[in-house]
């Protein structure tokens, strides 16, 4: 008996993971192999392997390589938190900006520059390196304050979805203004690079960035395997989730503190970058359609794609002087997001 030819629908998603597992695959060789500087496709492979020359190296294996990898591991980072606070607090628009994880995380970067660099150098432009070094750890500790202080406001209430989203929105609002009160009384010639990392960017991200989100990055995917019956529970009201045998409060504490965390690390390395946390989650969603179980998998790759595709673009049209990685996002999100908000029920 002949065996039924596969329909054309399965044919078409068989077609459509293909180009989504390859597609970061190419969209990453491609920003190694392109950039500002030119590095001839034999010399980029000869740098991978170490016997490049000199030049080819330090672009293609100390600049290029470890950008890249950045911007996949904070791409990874941003869309997984997104998936999770928008799960859990059931708000299609809940992403580590709502939270006020990336207030914090801003309140304490710029608190930082201003004690260690400027407020010590005597009125000096000049950046150390070591405070400089500090920048992605301090913005993890100001991301993860302010996660805290948003989870202790609506742990004395409960932990309903809209009081925690409420207390997110004005957390964020406090530690926003409280940033920007601070920069403005600053003076324009000392926040150079604090702008540079409010707009969000992977320039000049090192390995140093690469084995500082590296952690975050393991225990996170690492512990998706273990929570996904409680992400999948907690999708439904408190009473529903506990009938099968759920204990709420616990799962909902476990969730939060890795999106928490995961937000928090990777604001602290490339900055605040708007909209991949908010629209990578609804993409994945849209393409997995009755395959649940794909939306994470997708949720990962989509991020890694995405921050990868707005750098190289950045990197590409804007040559020497190339547009913030966050410039890119929130252009390219947009219409996104309100193409996204209008297929919602």
């Amino acid at each position: 008996m002949a065996r039924p030819l596969p329909s054309r629908t399965a044919a078409s998603r068989s077609r459509l993971t293909i180009l989504l597992f390859g597609a970061p695959v190419l969209v990453a060789i491609a920003a190694i192999f392109l950039g500002v500087s030119h590095v001839a496709p034999a010399d980029v492979l000869a740098a991978l392997t170490g016997q490049g020359s000199r030049q080819a190296n330090l672009i293609i294996g100390d600049f290029r390589v470890p950008r890249v990898i950045t911007g996949i591991l904070a791409g990874i980072h941003f869309a997984l938190a997104g998936l999770l606070l928008q799960t859990i607090t059931r708000n299609p628009l809940a992403d580590p900006t709502l939270m006020g994880i990336s207030q914090g995380a801003t309140l304490a970067v710029t608190l930082f520059l201003f004690a260690t660099v400027y407020g010590s150098a005597g009125g000096s432009n000049m950046l150390y390196q070591l405070p400089i070094a500090w920048l992605p750890a301090a913005g993890l500790i100001g991301g993860l304050v302010a996660g805290g202080i948003i989870y202790l406001l609506a742990l004395r209430h409960d932990l309903g979805p809209l009081r925690i989203t409420l207390c997110g929105i004005a957390v964020g609002a406090v530690l926003h203004a409280m940033a920007i009160g601070l920069i403005t009384g600053w003076g324009s010639a000392r926040i150079e690079i604090l702008l540079e990392w409010l707009t969000g960017s992977l320039y000049a991200r090192s390995w140093e960035h690469v084995l500082f989100l590296l952690p975050f990055t393991i225990v996170g995917l690492a512990a998706l395997p273990f929570l996904q019956r409680s992400i999948g529970m907690l999708r439904f009201e408190a009473p529903v989730a506990r009938s099968f045998g759920l204990d709420y409060r616990r799962h909902f504490t476990l969730v939060l503190m890795l999106a928490c965390g995961l937000a928090a690390s990777a604001v602290g390395a490339v900055g605040p970058l708007v909209f991949v946390g908010l629209v990578v989650p609804h993409l994945a969603r849209m393409l997995a359609g009755r395959h649940g179980g794909a939306v994470i998998p997708l949720t990962i790759l989509l991020g890694a794609m995405l921050v990868t595709t707005a750098d190289l673009v950045g990197r590409l049209i804007g040559q020497a002087d190339e547009i913030p990685i966050g410039v890119v996002t929130a252009i390219g999100g947009a219409p996104i997001l309100v193409i996204l908000l209008r297929r919602l029920p």
